[in-house]
């Protein structure tokens, strides 16, 4: 599992990860229960909302998803960008945001009876449409079809060289994980044929060969890794690479993790 421990950053930058944070409702994200397995016995128990899906029309990217029914959901930027949309009678909804450069994080809540329920990690936004949920100390979860050979979506570092590799493959399936023709981990996919396999040993700086194989088949992916420079323009830095996307971002803890988005996830 990563482990996040940084110093602090300048303040300015420490405040809009605040801004963050508070976008939608005070207090940092969560790993709640997926909206589909609500806690009854909770009483007043509001499912927290979960993006499902992502497309791109024209100048927006459209997100839509599920959360608790007939409740409100906000999706907020530290800029002081906010969408707001409702709930159906089934929970479903639909935000859209206006697509510009680079990458943007927002925060995602909802609000049913005067009770707010923040989603878990940060939403993602990027240029072309991509979509993925940051996660601090966790691997990034990215939309994507499922698969049944294993496809290597994301790498997640911190400035220790904890990393984790996340992906997609069948549902159940057992992987191994190479670095540089070593095994560093192994795991099963979920239900829904995700994985997210922390590595036993740090990633040094410099580039490594990936490998995830398994049930399926296998699949590859060459990365470098880098120390992250200090965010002075805001929360995040991203850079557009070959293989896909470099992102630099703040935890709610005031470290910075680097998430490297593998390719395409479509």
């Amino acid at each position: 599992m990563i482990r996040i421990r940084f110093p602090a950053f300048k303040a300015s930058i420490v405040a809009a990860s605040a801004a963050l944070l508070t976008a939608c409702e005070p207090g940092a994200p969560v790993a709640p229960e997926r909206p589909d397995k609500p806690d009854s016995a909770e009483a007043g128990y509001v499912a927290p909302p979960v993006v499902e899906a992502a497309r791109r029309e024209g100048d927006r990217v459209i997100l839509s998803g599920q959360g608790a029914p007939d409740a409100d959901v906000r999706l907020g930027s530290p800029t002081g960008e906010a969408v707001m949309s409702k709930t159906d009678a089934k929970g479903r909804w639909n935000l859209a945001v206006r697509a510009a450069p680079g990458v943007r994080l927002f925060g995602l809540s909802t609000t049913r009876d005067g009770r707010a329920v923040q989603a878990e990690g940060y939403v993602m936004v990027a240029e072309g449409g991509e979509v993925a949920l940051l996660r601090a100390g966790a691997g990034a979860e990215r939309l994507a079809r499922g698969s049944s050979s294993p496809r290597i979506l994301a790498v997640d570092v911190d400035r220790e060289g904890g990393a984790v590799v996340s992906g997609v493959a069948a549902p159940g399936a057992g992987l191994n994980v190479r670095v540089d023709r070593v095994t560093r981990g192994g795991g099963r996919t979920d239900d829904a044929g995700r994985f997210s396999i922390s590595l036993n040993a740090a990633m040094t700086p410099g580039p490594h060969d990936i490998q995830v194989a398994g049930e399926g088949g296998e699949d590859a992916a060459s990365v470098v890794v880098s120390p992250a420079r200090p965010l002075v323009a805001g929360p995040v830095r991203a850079d557009r690479l070959a293989e896909g996307w470099r992102v630099d971002w703040m935890t709610p803890g005031g470290g910075i993790q680097t998430t490297l988005l593998i390719g395409g996830a479509s």
